[in-house]
């Protein structure tokens, strides 16, 4: 809740007129209690999981309109109902563990210094944090996800997730419960590091889910504006991943590369590829000895 009954008070307070993003804020905040507008983002995570995988529910159901070439393993197909099996588990899992773990976390919050008054961050300081958040929750996330991928934390815990080896939008936040809660770690570390604004937190919880749905897509899509981010993993990385299954040693980090290249563990997926390219380039020789502009497309390979 802010301080400050009116506008007025406000300006006096910052020594200049508020912006009209900060005026927004002041109309829409200055009467809301902190911990209600932390509960935000249980309302922003149950939007996203439901709603930000359904154009990936139309394009797997649409194929046959041309979608199949962005299809990372078009041999696996799923039905409606499969997907929404999966969609239903998700949101058991979100009203049983997520959100009350949003509900009952706000002390921590506070505890690191999540503020929601004035001044607004600047665009420049929002991009600064949302990019430190990433870079820690990848590192961290990295390793127990390295965890998870040895004997007891994969037939315990991790094995849920897996479940999916041709993954799909709506089984990126499929996990069994303790994992939800020990992944939740990582994504703590970057505000509780470098604290913001209760917006820039907002925008984390968001982007972070987002992502994750998008690098659980299935598809590798051309036009996906994540290709211009450096060393960012997207859809095709880890699908491999996903598709190796259980004895994955490959493709561990959750958004960007370097970790992987760093320690190694990007080997066998830089080999698949290596593999791929040397069957398309084979293929584009035999079709043109035929007189034929055939070759196999990548994405046919990968499910070979």
């Amino acid at each position: 809740m802010l301080p400050f009954i009116t506008i007025e008070e406000a300006t006096a307070f910052l020594g200049r007129n508020l912006t009209v993003a900060e005026t927004l804020w002041f109309n829409y905040s200055a009467k809301k209690s902190d911990y209600y507008l932390y509960c935000h983002n249980i309302l922003f995570l149950f939007l996203i999981f439901s709603l930000v995988p359904l154009p990936l529910v139309f394009v797997e159901m649409m194929r046959y309109l041309g979608f199949d070439k962005y299809k990372i393993q078009p041999k696996v197909r799923l039905s409606l109902s499969e997907m929404f099996r999966c969609y239903k588990d998700v949101m058991r899992m979100f009203i049983l563990v997520v959100g009350p773990l949003q509900l009952v976390s706000y002390p921590s919050i506070k505890m690191i210094g999540i503020r929601t008054g004035l001044p607004l961050p600047s665009v420049w300081e929002i991009l600064a944090q949302l990019t430190v958040y990433f870079m820690i929750e990848d590192y961290t996330n990295y390793w127990i996800h390295r965890f998870l991928h040895g004997k007891w934390g994969y037939e315990k815990i991790h094995r849920v997730h897996h479940e999916y080896t041709a993954p799909i939008g709506f089984a990126a936040p499929y996990a069994h419960w303790l994992e939800v809660l020990i992944l939740g770690i990582p994504s703590f570390l970057g505000p509780a590091i470098v604290p913001g604004h209760m917006i820039t937190f907002w925008l984390w919880i968001a982007l972070r889910q987002i992502e994750a749905i998008e690098t659980h897509s299935g598809y590798d899509f051309p036009w996906t504006p994540t290709r211009f981010i450096p060393f960012y993993g997207g859809a095709d990385y880890h699908d491999y991943h996903h598709y190796v299954g259980g004895q994955s040693q490959s493709n561990f980090a959750s958004v960007f590369t370097y970790c992987d290249y760093i320690y190694g563990t990007d080997k066998g997926y830089r080999f698949h590829k290596k593999v791929l390219r040397k069957l398309k380039e084979e293929s584009i020789i035999v079709g043109a000895q035929n007189g034929s502009s055939y070759y196999v497309p990548s994405q046919d390979l990968k499910s070979e």
